[in-house]
């Protein structure tokens, strides 16, 4: 597969660049290329940054990054069973229990919610460092609503970092989680609340929470613009509708 000629694969992070020195200089420059397209395209393609991974373990399957990055983009794509092998792979030659949460999603993948409810009982948690916890909690709370034990995924969210004011990388998602528990629970007044509070921790704007929660105040988006109107169109791009109860008669 094509690889553009600004990619250099000195892009990688040095820890996987030292990990890449076991192999042939020529070999481990081609991997570090195809690993730097998995990065870049996993988000926006990741059937083509599948494709890349593919050829890096092809490649050097006996290296730890490259069997990791297979599995994120075989996640990404949504093939559980094989990112789970990989995530395995990498895990036994490294000895690392980082992958831990995704593996245990992948569990959720397979349809074996009870499986991710053990790992995230198991031992290894313990030795996960503070974001990868709150990743685990995520898991397990999802684990619990695929088993339609809604009340138990709140209980399961509620933590010291849900009840934290510090905005942290995982707090917004964490929130977010949190407030879909509540709103499928039916308590929609403190769903409504903690939407609010996802929209002032979500910086990045990653989640569709605003979305949400203007759908719970009964806001509804519309095109200002009939569709056999065109005049006028700079000065009405669009409007927003209330059709709340309090507004009906």
């Amino acid at each position: 597969m094509p690889i553009p000629e600004d990619v250099t694969g000195h892009e990688i992070d040095k820890d996987v660049q030292q990990e890449l020195q076991s192999l042939p200089k020529g070999l481990a420059e081609d991997v570090a290329k195809n690993l730097v397209m998995v990065a870049n395209l996993i988000d926006e393609d990741p059937e083509q940054a599948y494709a890349y991974s593919k050829i890096a373990l092809r490649l050097a399957s006996r290296v730890a990054a490259v069997r990791e990055a297979a599995g994120f983009a075989a996640y990404a794509n949504q093939k559980y069973s094989e990112a789970l092998a990989e995530f395995r792979a990498a895990r036994r030659m490294t000895g690392s229990v980082e992958l831990w949460p995704v593996m245990a999603d992948c569990e959720r993948g397979l349809g074996r919610p009870e499986k991710a409810l053990d790992m995230a009982g198991a031992p290894e948690v313990h030795k996960l460092d503070k974001a990868s916890q709150v990743e685990m909690r995520l898991v397990a709370a999802g684990a619990r609503r695929d088993m339609g034990q809604i009340d138990a995924a709140i209980v399961t969210l509620q933590s010291p970092e849900l009840a934290s004011n510090s905005v942290q990388p995982w707090t917004a998602r964490l929130r977010y989680a949190y407030a879909d528990a509540l709103l499928a629970a039916g308590r929609e007044d403190e769903a409504r609340e903690w939407f609010a509070k996802v929209i002032e921790s979500d910086k990045d704007g990653s989640t569709d929470a605003s979305d949400r929660l203007a759908e719970l105040d009964g806001v509804e988006f519309v095109d200002a613009l009939g569709d056999d109107e065109t005049d006028g169109a700079d000065e009405a791009p669009a409007a927003a509708q209330d059709t709340s109860d309090d507004d009906k008669d």
